[in-house]
């Protein structure tokens, strides 16, 4: 499998900005940030007439994350401004007190 560096993201909005949606893209991973810059503008193009507001960015993927259960976050701020990023929810393991004194006196 290639190594993916960039991911393409174009998101549509209302005027007001209060609906804002993930819009679908010909070529959505890319193996180095510059492709996916090149298309960005391009992948915008193709929402501009559709939608009163449009927005784009590459959105750099660390390889580290690659391999992980990441997700794509993303917010338009009221002032315009698309904020992006690629995060790693934390995990955690729930478990009772009762749970946690049984392993206690098992280990023991």
């Amino acid at each position: 499998m290639e190594h993916i560096a960039a991911l393409l993201l174009v998101i549509a909005c209302s005027d007001d900005l209060s609906r804002c949606g993930e819009m679908p893209v010909p070529t959505s991973v890319y193996e180095t940030v510059e492709e996916c810059e090149a298309d960005l503008q391009p992948s915008i193009s193709l929402y501009t007439t559709k939608h009163p507001q449009v927005f784009g960015q590459c959105v750099e993927v660390d390889p580290a994350v690659e391999e992980e259960d990441a997700e794509l976050v993303w917010d338009v701020k009221p002032d315009g401004t698309l904020f992006a990023l690629i995060e790693v929810p934390e995990v955690m393991v729930a478990s009772s007190p009762q749970a946690r004194a049984e392993n206690h006196v098992r280990q023991h």
